[in-house]
Parts: C-alpha cells; sequence; structure tokens
C-alpha cells in the first residue's frame, strides 16, 4: 500500500452538546429524542438528509419486532417513544394495521417511508434535538483512553468536531465506539456475516390475483429454476403488500462477494460492488413476477432503495452479550430496559432461516449491560451493533428492540450527566423506572 502524507490540521468545533447521536436509525433517533426531553442539549449527526435508517433509506418500510406473540396472543410490546411515532405516522395516514408475516407466526407492520421521514422530523425537532444532516462520521477525539471528547465528521461544509459529554452509537457499524477503542466482534463474511439486500418497490399490482397465489410464490420460483428459466439469489422470498395494495415491497436480493462471501458494509469496495449487483438481481429477477405470479402482469419496479440494507459488521462487546439462547429461551434480566419479541433471523447463504422461541411467552427482555460498552465510560452502543452474539443479531437488530435500546440510552444519558457517573453505573433501577414513567414497557409479567 502506498501513502500520501497530509499536513497537520486545526479543525473547528461546530458545537459543545451534553449528548451526541451519531446515526438516524431506529435507535439513534429514540435516543436523541429520550435525551433532548430530558432537557439535555442533543444533537443527531446523520450521513443523509433525513433519518429513518434502513426503514428510510434502505427501503425497509416494515417495523419488525414491534409484536410478539405472548401465550398465544399477537401483542405490541414495544412502546414509550414508539407508541407516539405510530401515532404521528397514523395521523398521516402512512401505517397499515399489523400483518402477519413468517407462515402467519409474528405480526410486522407496514407503512409508507415519506410519512416515516416526516413523522421522525416532526418527533425531533419538537423534542428540541438538533439535527445534522450529510455529515460522515470520520473519527473520534479522545480527552483519554476511556473518554471521548469529539466526534469529526465530514461534510460540505469541510471538516468539524463536534464536543459532547456523552455519545451514542447509533451508526450500525458501531463506528464510534471501535474508533474510540470499544472491543468489537465481526463475523467472518466467508463464515456467517449476514448477508445484505437492496430492497425495492413494486408498482401496479393486482393485489387480490396476487394475494391468492402468494403461498405458492416459493413453489413458482423452484418450478422457473428447474425449467432454466431463471435463478434467484436466494430463496424465501418477502414480497409483501404496502400503504396501498397496488405497491408491493420485494426483499429477494441477496448480496455477495465472488467467493461467495457476504458483502462487508465496512468496506467501501464491497459497498459498491454490493450496490451494482444488487441492482443487477432486481434487474434478473423482476421478469419473473411479471412473466409467472399472478398479480403482476402489469406491474413495474417504481423505486430502488438508496442503500443497501446491511444487516450485520461490527458488533460492540459490552457489559453483556445477548445471544441467541437468550432470545430463544425468552430471557429476563434485573436490568431490562425493553423487550424483543422477534424471531431469529438468519439471512444465510442462497436462503433465510428463521428459528422461533422455544417459550410460549414470546420475548426476551433487553438488559441495560448490553449498550454499554466495555473500556469507554461516556458513551452507549445501541441498534444492530450493540453487545449481541452473532447468532442473537439476527433477532435483535430490527426495528422494535432498536427503538427500546435507543429510549434506554438517552434517558440513561440523563441520569448519567445528574449523577456525574460513568455510563456503566447509571442505577438500573432508577432508569427502569423512567422508561416506564415515560410509557416503555420493559417485559415484566404481573
Amino acid at each position: 500500500m502506498s501513502w500520501v502524507e497530509e499536513p497537520g490540521r486545526r479543525t473547528a468545533v461546530l458545537g459543545e452538546y451534553d449528548v451526541v447521536v451519531l446515526g438516524g436509525g431506529p435507535a439513534g433517533v429514540m435516543a436523541a429524542a429520550a435525551a433532548a426531553r430530558a432537557g439535555r442539549s442533543t444533537i443527531l449527526v446523520e450521513r443523509n438528509g433525513y433519518t429513518g435508517g434502513a426503514g428510510s433509506a434502505g427501503g425497509l418500510s416494515t417495523f419488525c419486532g414491534l409484536h410478539a406473540r405472548v401465550h398465544g396472543e399477537d401483542r405490541q410490546v414495544v412502546h414509550g417513544l414508539a407508541d407516539e411515532l405510530l401515532e404521528r405516522m397514523a395521523a398521516l395516514d402512512g401505517l397499515n394495521a399489523p400483518h402477519l408475516s413468517f407462515a402467519n407466526r409474528i405480526l410486522a407492520q407496514a407503512y409508507d417511508i415519506s410519512a416515516y421521514k416526516i413523522a421522525l422530523d416532526d418527533l425531533l425537532v419538537e423534542s428540541g434535538v438538533t439535527l445534522l444532516f450529510h455529515a460522515l462520521a470520520v473519527g473520534v477525539v479522545m480527552a483519554d483512553e476511556s473518554t471521548v471528547d469529539a466526534l469529526l465528521v465530514e461534510s460540505k461544509s469541510g471538516r468539524g468536531a463536534i464536543r459532547g459529554r456523552v455519545f451514542v452509537d447509533g451508526s450500525g457499524d458501531g463506528d464510534l465506539a471501535a474508533w474510540a477503542g470499544a472491543p468489537y466482534e465481526k463475523t467472518d463474511p466467508a463464515h456467517g456475516m449476514l448477508y445484505p439486500s437492496l430492497m425495492f418497490r413494486i408498482n401496479g399490482v393486482d393485489s387480490d390475483a396476487a394475494h391468492a397465489t402468494y403461498d405458492r410464490l416459493p413453489d413458482l420460483m423452484d418450478e422457473a429454476e428447474l425449467g432454466g428459466r431463471f435463478a434467484f439469489p436466494r430463496k424465501r422470498p418477502i414480497v409483501r403488500p404496502q400503504r396501498n395494495p397496488l405497491e408491493w415491497r420485494a426483499n429477494i436480493t441477496q448480496l455477495r462477494n465472488p467467493d461467495g462471501s457476504a458483502i462487508d458494509g465496512t468496506d467501501v469496495w464491497q459497498l459498491t460492488r454490493g450496490e451494482l449487483q444488487g441492482r443487477r438481481q432486481v434487474r434478473d429477477v423482476f421478469p419473473f413476477y411479471q412473466r409467472e405470479v399472478p398479480g403482476f402482469e402489469a406491474a413495474y419496479v417504481v423505486d430502488i432503495a438508496p442503500d443497501i440494507g446491511i444487516r450485520e459488521t461490527r458488533r460492540t462487546v459490552g457489559a453483556y452479550q445477548l445471544s441467541e439462547d437468550d432470545v430463544l429461551d425468552c430471557a429476563d434480566f434485573p436490568d431490562a430496559i425493553g423487550v424483543n419479541g422477534w424471531p431469529v433471523e438468519a439471512h444465510v447463504a442462497g436462503d433465510v432461516e428463521i428459528r422461533w422461541q422455544r417459550q410460549p411467552r414470546g420475548y426476551n427482555q433487553l438488559p441495560f449491560r448490553m449498550i454499554v460498552p466495555q473500556v469507554l465510560t461516556n458513551t452507549y452502543v445501541v441498534g444492530r451493533c450493540a453487545s449481541m452474539t452473532h447468532e442473537d443479531q439476527s433477532s435483535a437488530r430490527v426495528s422494535g428492540p432498536c427503538f427500546a435500546m435507543g429510549q434506554a440510552a438517552g434517558t440513561a444519558a440523563d441520569l448519567a450527566l445528574s449523577a456525574g457517573v460513568a455510563v456503566g453505573a447509571v442505577d438500573a433501577g432508577k432508569l427502569q423506572a423512567r422508561l416506564e414513567e415515560a410509557g416503555a414497557w420493559l417485559g415484566r409479567e404481573t
């Protein structure tokens, strides 16, 4: 590798805040809103011109993990700020009723992406959050080996630093925590890292006809492959109607390197390859729907997501790593900050594997310790880069538990600042009381 020498520089400080949140995905937005509502000066730094993470930029358009099947009853189990977001989206006529997914065993909820973006704008601005869009985080400045002093960003305005007292890493890739020296794991892309996808939306669907043969879709794909007419990047397609039944969302691509390994979302060359490959897969696979799937004869691709959907890269190794057994056995924790009822949804080579809870309760609690990284004393890590094993990350990475983690982190940041303690030393009982006062449900059965 060759190098160029850069001269030393002085970097302008763009602002100083009590709480600095990196990343506007479902965890980051809730962390920022919760911290600002607690009276803390809060900034949310986002590389796009809007928030929502994979639910907007990734074209996901469906909330997973808001619900659980609890002793046979489908219930919403993630509450608090998530309730307010849903109410705002419903007021914009941008929210579907929950629908059954994965062999009718779990509820998910489709929505209009534009309504999601607008509702999040309003939620954040009205909470008092300062928003900085179009800013890419590129590094940190440390006050000492365990304390982050500033987040470094690059934008069209040049380079800048944002100082903070508490930081929340909701970057998805654990960027801030990794730059600051917190331990993390990253599954080898050739040996298990979850495969990304590129989402796209289909318009002009005859919804009644499509619904009538929906359950036969895997068989139709098998017939097309056996007949040599099409080759598909993966089995188990997820193709669902959206806010308007004329429009369906397609989650059927799978992105890989030439050696078959998963695209690594922390490698810019692989990200580039994934974007190109994803659009080629849309081009190659969509004609199957037009020619061989009833209801799609007159359909067309109306939109391809701006970003590929990364499911897994770095996972912080925190005070506790949530495991697959915790999910499947519906584990309880004394420092619970919320719950997760989504099954293990592992996007493996050529397929999607679903593993269901082994207990009828249907959900596990999320411990506060999973958002507390090792080494760092003023940083929380939330979302898909929180402290989870590779197997569990296939479950708790979805939007519902991310909402819960984010609200807990923003609330905990206020408590840490008030008490003058390290982020991991927050009184869990006080945090739980604050969360429940704000409407969150922690899964404590009565």
